[in-house]
């Protein structure tokens, strides 16, 4: 059995029905050093880009290129993975964790909850801690 069956076979009903996979965005925000994967198409990060400064580290590596670019990834950091709906970064996910990344969840919501996260009464709390 190579690695992606080892984790897929590992995540059964209490793994998704505990919600071990996933975070909101609100709660992602708030961890320190945590870097944000996005992979969503170029043209996607081009039309909406997260530019995050004031609260972590984003990466942007398209779905496709994941694997060849697996090696940007720090496996010393939180990472929560981000896409427009939801679909690639379950994907992603699970490439990621059959791959050895252990410290990583799939961040719920997709654009709406994400924005929302972002909104400036919530930045502003954010950034007086």
């Amino acid at each position: 059995m190579n690695e992606l069956e080892k984790t897929i076979s590992s995540m059964n009903f209490q793994y998704f029905g505990t919600g071990q996979h996933k975070i909101n965005a609100e709660a992602f925000l708030e961890r320190e050093k945590a870097v944000l994967l996005d992979v969503r198409a170029k043209e996607e990060i081009e039309t909406v880009k997260l530019q995050l400064k004031h609260h972590l580290t984003v990466l942007e590596i398209p779905f496709h290129e994941l694997p060849s670019r697996i090696g940007e990834l720090p496996k010393d950091k939180f990472i929560g993975v981000f896409c427009s709906s939801g679909v690639r970064s379950t994907i992603a996910f699970a490439y990621l964790k059959s791959s050895g990344y252990e410290n990583i969840k799939i961040i719920e919501g997709r654009y709406f909850e994400f924005m929302e996260a972002i909104l400036p009464g919530k930045l502003f709390k954010h950034l007086k801690k």
